[in-house]
């Protein structure tokens, strides 16, 4: 019969503090299906000089908010930066707000 050498009992033996026998439930939230917002609404081009609805795509610090997190569709996404990044370049929008 082989030896065994190496480390002394393999992590399945180890005890791990993991293995009690409490268990406890979470409580499973409902989370709603993110819709696009331009698609809902079919609005096909986005203006770049409509400062007011780019404000609701960017956090407070500056940033272009991401799709998962505001739920607009990759074609739409896509265009919104691309009317952000012109909204910056001509000063209608922060590139970054003050700290």
């Amino acid at each position: 019969m082989a030896e065994m050498r190496g480390r002394p009992g393999s992590a399945g033996q180890r005890p791990t503090g993991g293995d009690k026998a409490v268990v406890t439930q979470k409580k499973q939230y409902f989370r709603r299906k993110k819709v696009c917002r331009f698609c809902v609404e079919r609005i096909d081009d986005i203006n770049y000089k409509d400062v007011r609805m780019l404000n609701a795509f960017i956090a407070e610090r500056g940033k272009i908010v991401p799709r998962r997190i505001s739920g607009v569709c990759a074609p739409h996404q896509r265009r919104l930066s691309d009317a952000i990044k012109k909204a910056r370049n001509i000063a209608l929008l922060p590139f970054a707000s003050s700290v």
